[in-house]
């Protein structure tokens, strides 16, 4: 089988982000019977309150994952073996991949898929180019069959890019032509039982060059199908952007909220991408990236407020993400640690 090699494009785009900016589960109480109606009553009450999440884990079993990105220097260190060994151990149930090899030379996609299955983890998504100049590149322009090929020999059900939709610059028209390529490669991924999607940073949420009234973002939700292209929200870079964008290029106010374009479509939002950071008007972003936890971000808001939409605790999944992370695996560890005890209706 082919292996997919890392992309120069892909490669700018993640160096890009740093210019740009327990294992708990739900257990039911059990009840002693003692042979009265009241205490069958309680019993059934509590196990209505586990199963609808009450007292339970905000990320549920099975929903949290990390992007590999995160640990690119332990991969190239220690192998995606010893990396998957350690987020196992750490309670991660799945992975998200930034390429198929990270310097580590030569592994097949076959091999990957053991490693994961042997560590008890799920390959749940990939970034992937969109667009290069050079025809024979690894991106959904150049190469969509490959790409959806290794995909679907992982096992992924999702398949997208962390490239935003730039190629025809930044006008409205630029944007439309973009969005019709992306329904391209989403129907291409539904067809063999995928989702494509796409991942944003803080700029997707910018204002037309030609139409300064006009969010950017909300020209790629209204031109792609929603049953063929979805979001991978990535909650640091939408908060970095709710400050840096609050106003249009006139100084009028333009506040918008990131959890209500999730709520208002939480179907779209199959994938999140979970980054802390500290408060900091000093810093042209906003916010100092910081492990998760131990910044201002209201996490435990933004994932009661999902849970609650229709298939909230089902449908949606979680990546832990630092750009630049002091010691990766120390993040990944204290992140794991930190949404895993967050739990509904409680402080956490």
């Amino acid at each position: 089988m082919k292996r997919a090699q890392d992309n120069p494009e892909l490669a700018e785009t993640l160096r890009r982000r740093r210019f740009l900016g327990v294992a708990a589960g739900a257990t039911a109480a059990g009840l002693l019977g003692t042979g009265t109606a009241a205490a069958a009553q309680t019993g059934t009450t509590a196990a209505a309150s586990a199963q609808n999440g009450l007292g339970g884990p905000l990320v549920p079993r099975g929903h949290l994952g990390i992007q590999l990105y995160t640990l690119r220097d332990q991969v190239q260190s220690i192998g995606f073996a010893g990396v998957f060994a350690e987020l196992a151990r750490y309670g991660y149930d799945q992975v998200e991949f930034a390429g198929y090899t990270q310097g580590t030379g030569d592994i097949t996609l076959k091999q990957l898929r053991r490693l994961m299955r042997d560590n008890g983890l799920r390959g749940i998504g990939s970034h992937v180019g969109y667009y290069s100049d050079d025809p024979k590149a690894y991106t959904f322009a150049t190469n969509l069959t490959q790409v959806l090929d290794d995909a679907e020999a992982l096992g992924l059900p999702h398949v997208g890019t962390a490239s935003g939709p730039w190629r025809y610059g930044s006008t409205v028209d630029g944007w439309k032509r973009c969005a019709e390529e992306f329904n391209t490669y989403g129907a291409a991924a539904k067809a063999r039982g995928m989702k494509f999607y796409q991942h944003n940073h803080a700029e997707e949420f910018s204002f037309a060059t030609d139409r300064p009234d006009v969010r950017l973002y909300d020209v790629l939700l209204a031109e792609t199908d929603p049953e063929l292209v979805h979001l991978e929200m990535d909650i640091y870079w939408a908060y970095v952007a709710q400050y840096r964008f609050g106003r249009k290029a006139d100084g009028s106010p333009a506040p918008f909220e990131p959890l209500t374009y999730v709520l208002r479509a939480p179907h779209r939002y199959p994938l999140f991408h979970v980054k802390d950071g500290e408060h900091d008007e000093t810093v042209p972003d906003g916010y100092r990236m910081v492990d998760v936890g131990d910044g201002d971000i209201d996490y435990r808001r933004f994932l009661s407020a999902v849970g609650k939409t229709h298939g909230g605790r089902r449908d949606h999944h979680w990546m832990v993400e630092h750009d630049q992370p002091a010691d990766s695996l120390t993040t990944a560890r204290r992140s794991a640690r930190y949404l895993r005890s967050l739990r509904c209706g409680g402080r956490g």
